[in-house]
């Protein structure tokens, strides 16, 4: 099946790109992650990404630039070729949750300076203590959550 012209998997991309988007991912990085996760070599280049999103190529280009920033996506030389080829990691989902255990922390520092500023006995002070004790929760589930998904997914590949 020739999935570049293919009109369901253009859809699919789409809808999937709306989704991540609405969770406050960038539009044009969502839709090439998604049209990156949509290929069987989970690769292409500059030029098949702008072919396939009926994109520019500086559209293409920030778009990749986010996404190797964040850690999804990877870049690598044509072999024999002046191109880049763009691919999504097998484990980019988990990658971006691990990371996210950095980016808790942070937050964990700002609340915990927000407690302190606002008074933990004053109205502000105390949501604060609350946004910072989810923090605090969310982060100390996350290596729990993240080995539960390593055991099921060596088991699902056994």
């Amino acid at each position: 099946m020739n999935v570049v012209n293919d009109p369901a998997v253009t859809r699919f991309v789409e809808r999937f790109a709306g989704s991540l988007e609405e969770a406050g991912f960038p539009r044009m990085p969502a839709r090439v992650f998604v049209a990156l996760l949509a290929t069987d070599s989970g690769s292409l280049t500059a030029a098949e990404l702008a072919e396939r999103l009926q994109a520019s190529p500086a559209a293409i280009s920030g778009a990749v630039r986010y996404l190797g920033q964040v850690g999804l996506v990877g870049r690598e030389r044509e072999p024999g070729s002046r191109r880049d080829r763009y691919h999504v990691y097998d484990n980019a989902w988990y990658e971006a949750i691990a990371r996210r255990e950095r980016l808790l922390l942070r937050w964990e520092d700002s609340a915990r300076e927000g407690v302190d500023v606002l008074g933990a006995d004053s109205a502000a002070g105390a949501r604060m203590a609350e946004t910072l004790a989810f923090f605090e929760f969310l982060r100390g589930e996350m290596p729990h959550v993240l080995e539960r998904w390593r055991k099921e997914r060596a088991a699902r590949s056994a």
